[in-house]
């Protein structure tokens, strides 16, 4: 029996499971150590991957799910609000860190044509990284990340021309022709995209929800249908993966495909690391170091710089900015792909090759940290009132704050808020929510719901919405660090509000508690519906939620006592 490409997925796998491991021990990212696992297996130390072919297929299907599952969570709505934001910042980029690239490969000895492609591969950014990372901290909804996913967007369609330029290399020229040709694919999938949505898709998946297993197998079959329509009409796997998942995000269906997919995609996105990682020919890098450290340099300092001071001046604020800006610091897999391209059309020597191939090990693995710590950064750089706080004033992209003596703040409007918001009303009492989702924000206020933009770790928003003068706090969102920092800020400025938090597990429960949370929602024991009724029953006296934390703490200890003696120990 040939055992190959059996054997060499499971020989990657044991080994990634290791190097996972050790990433976890060490918590470093996990990202990280798929790529190192990519490394290990690659052609300079173990060679254990022959099969080249398949396992970039696996990697290009990982792409498809990834980019297909952000998509169901996107609507138009969502696209247009950030869309201008997106091509200006976009642009901004492209002639700022272009133009860096370009001088510093000048500078370098390069050519024209040569340093004319180093100024391009810096301009992109992963598609990939970003997304994984903002799917692993479920931020992929909130504006900075939908703002940096409309930023990628436009990459992948800057990186489809260069393509096209790169490979007619050549014969130094492109037609008009194919620019047209391309535009036209281009508007005749979106339009057929459009009227699959509104005409074709809600009676399809109406007829086959009621099979779950049909669902999911018409879900994967449009998505990649999609991706492979849109890559044979010129453009990338990873623009038509997205635009298939928003054709299906307006149907009722589309959480739970999403769910469904979710353990599939896993999966194929650890093969996608490895493979990068399994492409990065780590031999011969020795004069590539010092080139590379200088345009590392620029993609981490002078990229993020740019996109902080776009998104400011289009009206963001300085947190939405700088985590959007975080997002972008490294160079894209397409960058390599570019450069590899242009060598083999002699455009460029391989030297080149080895250059951008170290960048993107530099500039991925920084900011991946980044990424990981974007809240740490930000509040020492906000400490430190550095440059992005000149032009933090007045925004378009943030709601008007209403002052206002609110003594009921709901934070999220997910998981259960709408139940808090009935009891509320019924309570006639002054509420506002507050939500770091801009669609949830639109919704509300069309309802006539008193409710603002804003993230529930802003301690200028805190103050702004007025926490320090309200009787209940409730937070349905599901973020732990989230939580804690509200609780702190809350115990500062406001010691006797009512705290209600959730959590999703019991230690993290017990943790909120001992924090000085008064009420703590946990699945499967007191929900956002049982908490209402008693918050409506009861008012938002302290002294009745003293009685039920009290009892709730009870129950967590008789039900978890390892949890208890390792609290006492």
């Amino acid at each position: 029996m040939d055992h190959g490409v059996f054997t060499e997925l499971s020989l990657v796998i044991v080994i990634a499971a290791g190097v996972s491991l050790v990433m976890r021990l060490l918590r470093q990212p996990l990202i990280l150590g798929y790529i190192l696992t990519g490394i290990l297996v690659g052609p300079s130390l173990l060679n254990v991957i022959h099969d080249q072919e398949a396992f970039e297929g696996f990697s290009n299907i990982g792409i498809a799910l990834l980019l297909f599952i952000i998509g169901l969570g996107m609507n138009i709505a969502t696209i247009k609000r950030v869309g201008k934001s997106a091509f200006i910042t976009a642009g901004a980029i492209l002639l700022t860190v272009g133009a860096a690239g370009f001088v510093a490969a000048a500078l370098l000895g390069f050519s024209n044509t040569e340093a004319y492609i180093t100024g391009l591969a810096l301009f992109f950014s992963s598609t990939i990284i970003i997304v994984k990372m903002l799917t692993d901290k479920k931020e992929q909804n909130r504006l900075h990340g939908q703002v940096a996913i409309g930023i990628i967007l436009i990459d992948d369609l800057v990186a489809t021309l260069a393509l096209l330029f790169v490979a007619a290399g050549n014969e130094n020229t492109i037609g008009l022709s194919e620019l047209l040709t391309l535009l036209w694919r281009g508007a005749l999938i979106i339009g057929f995209l459009v009227a699959a949505s509104r005409f074709i898709l809600p009676k399809v998946t109406r007829k086959i929800a009621a099979s779950q297993e049909s669902l999911f197998l018409f879900a994967i079959a449009w998505g990649f249908g999609v991706a492979s329509l849109v890559e044979y009409a010129g453009f990338s796997i990873e623009v038509g993966a997205l635009f298939a998942g928003v054709a299906l995000a307006s149907l009722p269906y589309a959480q739970e495909i999403e769910s469904r997919l979710k353990p599939l995609r896993d999966f194929f996105v650890v093969l996608f690391f490895i493979t990068l990682g399994n492409s990065l020919n780590v031999d011969n890098l020795g004069s590539a170091v010092v080139p590379a450290l200088i345009l590392s340099a620029i993609v981490i300092i002078l990229k993020p710089t740019v996109v902080t001071l776009a998104l400011g001046l289009l009206g963001y604020t300085k947190r939405v900015s700088f985590k959007a800006a975080v997002n972008l610091s490294q160079i894209s897999e397409f960058s390599i792909v570019l450069v590899v391209l242009a060598v083999s059309n002699q455009l460029v020597p391989e030297q080149l090759s080895a250059i951008i191939t170290l960048v993107a090990v530099i500039t991925i693995t920084t900011s991946t940290y980044m990424m990981q710590y974007d809240n740490r950064l930000f509040a020492i750089f906000d400490k430190l009132k550095l440059f992005y706080s000149m032009f933090d004033r007045e925004r378009t992209h943030k709601e008007a704050r209403i002052a206002s003596n609110y003594k009921l703040i709901l934070f999220g409007y997910h998981r259960g808020g709408h139940e808090f918001i009935n009891t509320f009303r019924h309570m006639k009492k002054r509420f506002l929510v507050v939500d770091y989702d801009p669609t949830v924000i639109e919704l509300l206020q069309d309802k006539r719901i008193p409710a603002i933009y804003g993230d529930a770790t802003d301690a200028e928003l805190l103050e702004e919405v007025g926490v320090q003068n309200a009787k209940l706090v409730v937070s349905t969102i599901t973020d732990f660090g989230t939580n804690q920092e509200l609780i702190k800020h809350l115990n500062f400025y406001n010691p006797d509000a009512v705290i209600v938090c959730n959590a999703g597990s019991y230690e993290e429960a017990m943790q909120l508690y001992e924090l000085g949370c008064s009420y703590v929602m946990i699945p499967h024991y007191a929900g956002s519906e049982r908490l209402s009724a008693l918050i409506e029953k009861n008012g938002i006296e302290r002294r009745h939620f003293d009685r039920y934390r009290a009892k709730h703490l009870q129950h967590l200890e008789e039900s978890h006592p390892l949890t208890s003696a390792e609290d006492a120990l």
